[in-house]
């Protein structure tokens, strides 16, 4: 893995509050706990990055060919499909913006279906992205007023289905938690690990705190 860093800029804050889907969804699972980087990429833009350039183009080609695997099935079974950009969204709140951008938008007279395609391990992330993205097209794309949803994440040997229920009231209450309390004016809390500082593109110059993973954290006991 070769880890970049985009050359250094100056964060700019952001006229109001603005959040990606993907920025929740392993927080909402349970899989993250650093609300922070959240709240950090919500307020601000333009901040210095880490990335691996190496990974991004192992993950693009791999997705590419997946989403066009999907793509074709379900063009041949003669429903009107629409892929990424055209999928993109931005759902206006009291308190911020939710963007995102579904891999694909099914439709089948006035059936809808929005998948989202991972080449990875599976995670509860997943199903929860694909569920913000159920709540948020027909609230936020004029075009799909009144359709409900259902979902699916599609991996490369098995697909999860979700159905439009799961976006129940309790869902939706988790949800709008979690964005209130990223976009609030005081700094969410701060949970820096190993284990999510890794896979977060937030540069040491704004997160001092971030963890790098060492040889010799383990300890040793005669205990046991």
């Amino acid at each position: 893995m070769v880890a970049t860093t985009t050359n250094p800029t100056q964060r700019v804050s952001r006229p109001s509050p603005y959040l990606w889907v993907t920025w929740l969804s392993r927080l909402l699972a349970g899989e993250d706990s650093c609300e922070w980087a959240a709240w950090f990429k919500g307020h601000y833009k333009n901040y210095e990055k880490i990335r691996s350039e190496y990974q991004l183009s192992i993950w693009q080609m791999n997705h590419g060919a997946l989403l066009n695997q999907l793509q074709d099935q379900l063009q041949s079974e003669g429903k009107a499909v629409f892929l990424e950009s055209q999928n993109s969204f931005v759902l206006r709140g009291a308190t911020a913006s939710l963007g995102g951008k579904p891999d694909l938008i099914a439709l089948s007279g006035n059936n809808g279906t929005i998948y989202d395609v991972k080449t990875g391990a599976p995670h509860v992330s997943h199903h929860i992205q694909v569920m913000v993205y159920q709540y948020a097209i027909p609230r936020a794309l004029p075009q799909y007023k009144g359709i409900t949803f259902d979902g699916k994440v599609v991996y490369p040997d098995h697909t999860v289905d979700i159905p439009s229920t799961a976006i129940d009231e309790a869902f939706i209450r988790n949800l709008s938690g979690l964005i209130k309390r990223v976009s609030s004016g005081d700094p969410a809390l701060k949970v820096p690990s190993p284990k999510e500082c890794q896979f977060c593109d937030i540069a040491p110059g704004d997160c001092p705190e971030r963890v790098v993973q060492k040889e010799g954290r383990e300890g040793v006991t005669d205990d046991f």
